[in-house]
């Protein structure tokens, strides 16, 4: 944050997943108090923040490496710096289909697929 272009950027945005070391308005404090142009975004609590950058990088892949008939590396890279230009200026935010509800209802969707054995220690394990 101290080297640029993040010193100089009127916004920084650090995307995190959900780990109790930086979840909660404590660690958005600590972050803007060091570092007033960060912008602390968590990831949606029941998405591994790997999966978002697998999204990310499934969209790069499909549509900037693809096809991948590269003769050399700035080729690879002017592609990748286009595509970068491109994205930067139309990207929407993803829309998470996953809600509140459906968190609700996570531990009973379980508890159909588990085996009857199983099925109330799964309630539990999830109540807790």
């Amino acid at each position: 944050m101290t080297t640029e272009p993040y010193a100089s950027a009127r916004r920084v945005f650090w995307i995190v997943d959900n780990g109790s070391s930086y979840r909660g308005k404590k660690a958005v404090d600590r972050l803007t108090k060091a570092f007033s142009n960060a912008i602390l975004v968590h990831t949606p609590v029941h998405a591994s923040w790997t999966n978002q950058i697998e999204i990310f990088f499934s969209i790069v892949r499909r549509k900037a490496v693809q096809p991948n008939d590269f003769t050399d590396l700035t080729q690879v890279r002017d592609r990748l710096r286009a595509f970068e230009d491109r994205y930067n200026a139309t990207a929407q935010p993803f829309q998470w289909e996953f809600t509140t509800s459906d968190l609700d209802d996570l531990p009973a969707r379980l508890d159909r697929h588990a085996p009857a054995d199983r099925q109330e220690e799964s309630s539990v394990a999830l109540a807790a």
